[in-house]
């Protein structure tokens, strides 16, 4: 079992930056809504909306440092979080109803139409057979020389 003088020499194998962070948060409290620097807060008082602590430019630049460290399960909910964003990844692009769709016509029908191709591509043997049996390879497979 680990010590807490264990504990102490792989903190200070981290850099300073993760360890400010982990000593100003430290992971246990991370899932209290008023103490996630990383979400924006709403003020009880006056009712106005505060930004996070964390751009999402610095939580980037902290899950990815954390993430090398092996310690980005210990980071609070983010949408940085390498999890989260493959998980949105797989889910595709999100639409309102009555939105037009993102992204040039092209770009959306890419997927649909390389399928179509690749179909056609394997079955391309086979119409080449059908196509010679028909009588319409005779042409140049069968030049007089």
């Amino acid at each position: 079992m680990a010590t807490s003088a264990d504990f102490i020499r792989l903190a200070q194998t981290l850099p300073p930056r993760l360890t400010r962070f982990f000593a100003k948060y430290p992971p246990g409290t991370a899932n209290d809504v008023v103490k996630n620097p990383f979400k924006p807060t709403i003020h009880p008082v006056t009712k106005k909306w505060h930004n996070p602590v964390y751009s999402l430019r610095r939580q980037k630049e902290l899950v990815v440092l954390a993430r090398d460290y092996g310690l980005e399960d210990l980071l609070p909910p983010t949408v940085k979080k390498t999890a989260v964003r493959e998980k949105r990844a797989l889910e595709g692009p999100k639409m309102k109803k009555m939105m037009s769709p993102k992204g040039k016509e092209w770009e959306r029908t890419l997927k649909g139409r390389l399928e179509m191709r690749e179909k056609a591509m394997r079955g391309m043997p086979n119409l080449i057979e059908r196509w010679r049996k028909a009588g319409h390879g005779r042409g140049w497979t069968e030049w007089p020389r």
